[in-house]
This record gives C-alpha cells, sequence and structure tokens, in this order.
C-alpha cells in the first residue's frame, strides 16, 4: 500500500501548489468486479484490487508528453515540477518515463507510486529527510527548468504544516495499515516538514545539475 500512499500525498501536494493533476479519487471496488472477465491475469488483478483503490479522472484527448515534441513549457512551471519531484524524491520523471500528460497545451502530473521511496524501509522517524536529490540530474523538465533558486523557496515558503498535514490527513486508513494510522500520519509530517526545512540543499543539487544541462 506504501504506492497507493505515496499517490496520495503526492498528489494533493502538487494540487495544492498550483501543478495540474487529474482529479483523484477514492474507489471501493467490489468483488463482484471480476465476474465476467475472461482472462486469467486480468482476474487475478481485478481481485486482488477489490476494496479501497486510488483513481484519476480520465482526460480526454490528452497525451503522453514527449521530451523531444516541440511544445513550449513555461521555464517556471518547469522549475516548480522539478523541485516539487526533489522534494517528494520522485524517481521516476525521466526522459525515457516522463509520468507527464500534455492536456490542452499544459503539462500534467501522474503516477506518483515510485515517489517518498524512503517509506518502503521506514522506522517512522526524520532520517534522511535533509539529504539531497542526486537524480534530479536525469529529470525530464530539467533542461526547461529556469530560476530554480528562486522557484524553489517559493515553493518551500507554500507548504506550511497545515497543507502538508491536509494532504497526509486525505490517506484512508486502510492504506496506513498495519500501522497505527494516527503514529503514522505524524511521522510522515514530521519527515516531510524536516525535508521541506532543509529545502536548500536538493534545491542547491538542483541548481548545479542545471548548470550541467
Amino acid at each position: 500500500a506504501a504506492a497507493l500512499v505515496a499517490e496520495v500525498i503526492v498528489g494533493q501536494l502538487a494540487r495544492a501548489l498550483g501543478l495540474r493533476v487529474p482529479e483523484l479519487a477514492l474507489l471501493e471496488l467490489d468483488e463482484e468486479i471480476a465476474r465476467n472477465e475472461r482472462h486469467d491475469e486480468i482476474v487475478d488483478l481485478l481481485r486482488a484490487s477489490v476494496g479501497t483503490n486510488f483513481a484519476m479522472r480520465y482526460l480526454p484527448g490528452a497525451i503522453a508528453f514527449d521530451p523531444g515534441a516541440m511544445v513550449t513549457v513555461d521555464p517556471a512551471q518547469a522549475a516548480r515540477v522539478v523541485l516539487f519531484d526533489a522534494f517528494v524524491t520522485n524517481v521516476d520523471r525521466t526522459a525515457r518515463n516522463p509520468n507527464l500528460l500534455w492536456s490542452k497545451g499544459e503539462l500534467c502530473l501522474i503516477d506518483h507510486g515510485a515517489a517518498l521511496y524512503w517509506h518502503h524501509d521506514w522506522d517512522g522517524g526524520v532520517t534522511g529527510a535533509e539529504r539531497s536529490f542526486p537524480l534530479v540530474r536525469d529529470h525530464v523538465l530539467l533542461s526547461r527548468a529556469g530560476a530554480l533558486a528562486e522557484q524553489g523557496a517559493e515553493m518551500m515558503a507554500e507548504l506550511g504544516d497545515a497543507r502538508l498535514a491536509a494532504a497526509i490527513a486525505a490517506v484512508p486508513d486502510v492504506f496506513l495499515e498495519p500501522h497505527d494510522p494516527e503514529t503514522r500520519r505524524d511521522g510522515y509530517l514530521r519527515w516531510l516538514s524536516a525535508r521541506r526545512d532543509a529545502a536548500a540543499g536538493f534545491i542547491e543539487e538542483a541548481v548545479r545539475a542545471r548548470s550541467g544541462v
């Protein structure tokens, strides 16, 4: 369920920061969903998904973002996406797998299950929150990003504890089990707050990486 936790928290934070993300929803899937499916592999997937699930609204007409396409991406927006991914330690926004859609002339962020990778083996503390994010060098939008230092400072100022807590509160208890949900939420808040307070490190890392592009 860690990937689902990441989808909820990161998706909510992105929206709170003005980054475009499809509408997020929680769906309850009944075991009957697999009754008429003939393909065994799909049946297995559907049965494993019974219960509470995470979903994003379908965007008609959206296409996968092509890094080589001649489309104009606002440098400030590109910088915000780069630094947001550094903040949430998202390793999965590369040229090979951008996890971006192009919809109505704008970027739209999707698929954040690989973010917050530290929580897969996490004791609930804040160890590692201050670390830089060297993988920012592989970010698909790094070469298009401008004013990284300025955008980073602005974004971190927007991430008050209340905004972090609201995103974390959106995670349903079932995604946090078998841990105590409230204890786990408190841990996420402390880690993300510490990450925000140590943002100078990963912002500087992004600036250095950008200068080498």
